[in-house]
């Protein structure tokens, strides 16, 4: 695999694994007053909004500071 496919993916796949943790924490502590606990759908969606926004934004930064 092509060394800039690899880092791509590797930041994108890193900054989607933070942006689930930080959609998952906040779901479960409340601070976001999007319905029931248990609807795991409106659960799910939250979660990748936050993983899809961050990892998307840690990759452009990756390929912005990288030398």
């Amino acid at each position: 695999m092509p060394g800039m496919i690899r880092f791509m993916l590797t930041r994108l796949a890193t900054g989607f694994a933070i942006g689930c943790a930080v959609g998952f924490f906040i779901w479960q502590n409340g601070f976001a007053a999007a319905g029931a606990p248990q609807n795991y759908l409106a659960q799910g969606l939250f979660i990748y909004l936050f993983a899809s926004t961050i990892g998307m934004g840690y990759l452009a930064t990756a390929l912005l500071l990288e030398e």
